[in-house]
């Protein structure tokens, strides 16, 4: 609930790189812990597009409803996706009834959809499960390996998760900033924006708005060229003599 997010990486020179940050905090930790909360019907977290491919808290789904709204109109997501998915509705619509009748299945389930490989070299049938992820229309149920097996929110999510309001487009940036600023404590402008790959557009706004509320206190910090903000319940850690193992996403 603190960092907001973990993202998640198939890089594996010891263990999946999400696995990581957890053992930088916890120390030696049973790994199915990460697993149990993300990939059972008791699930606390889900995965979605937020700093990159992300655990979120199951609670933050209805905060992330508006990048899959812009994603559906074919924004909030890479560009060759987008267009490709304006040109491949009917595929689409195809690879949803899938999913709704099948589901959970995943992209290799799906026969008889095999592009050129021209972009990424991904199926025809994974560019339809991947822009239907972005628009939050599908989303993980488990995984088999690293590979996902989709299925619909309402199989998957909590129904209390998907009866929580929906909140403006406003009002869910300002909530991510939050999450933002408490994760990071103290934070340059981009830092903030950055961490839920948020639009200068979406955010500067917002951003006044926590400074003017006093949640969000902009300071001065030695030797950074940029005015910083300090989260309004950071705390000053106390000295810990101490070594942990940063992975390169934590």
């Amino acid at each position: 609930s603190r960092t907001g997010l973990l993202q998640i990486d198939s890089v594996s020179a010891v263990v999946r790189a999400h696995y990581m940050p957890l053992y930088s905090r916890l120390g030696p930790y049973p790994l199915s812990l990460l697993d149990n909360a993300a990939l059972t019907r008791k699930r606390t977290v889900f995965e979605y597009w937020a700093h990159e491919a992300s655990f979120l808290p199951v609670e933050t789904w209805p905060l992330m409803r508006w990048r899959m709204q812009r994603a559906e109109r074919g924004e909030e997501m890479y560009l060759g996706l987008a267009k490709w998915g304006r040109e491949r509705k009917a595929m689409i619509d195809e690879i949803y009834g899938q999913v709704a009748e099948r589901g959970p299945i995943a992209a290799s389930d799906i026969e008889g959809h095999k592009g050129n490989g021209g972009w990424w070299g991904w199926s025809e049938a994974k560019h339809a499960f991947e822009w239907l992820f972005w628009a939050g229309r599908i989303t993980t149920a488990y995984r088999r390996g690293f590979e996902r097996y989709y299925d619909l929110p309402e199989r998957v999510l909590p129904q209390s998760v998907l009866d929580l309001p929906v909140p403006s487009v406003e009002d869910a940036h300002r909530e991510l900033l939050r999450i933002s600023a408490r994760a990071h404590g103290i934070a340059t402008y981009g830092d903030l924006r950055d961490y839920f790959r948020l639009a200068p557009g979406d955010v500067k706004d917002r951003i006044e708005e926590l400074v003017e509320t006093g949640e969000l206190l902009p300071v001065r910090v030695e030797g950074w060229d940029k005015t910083a903000y300090l989260y309004k319940d950071a705390r000053i850690p106390r000295r810990i003599g101490a070594r942990a193992l940063l992975a390169p996403f934590d």
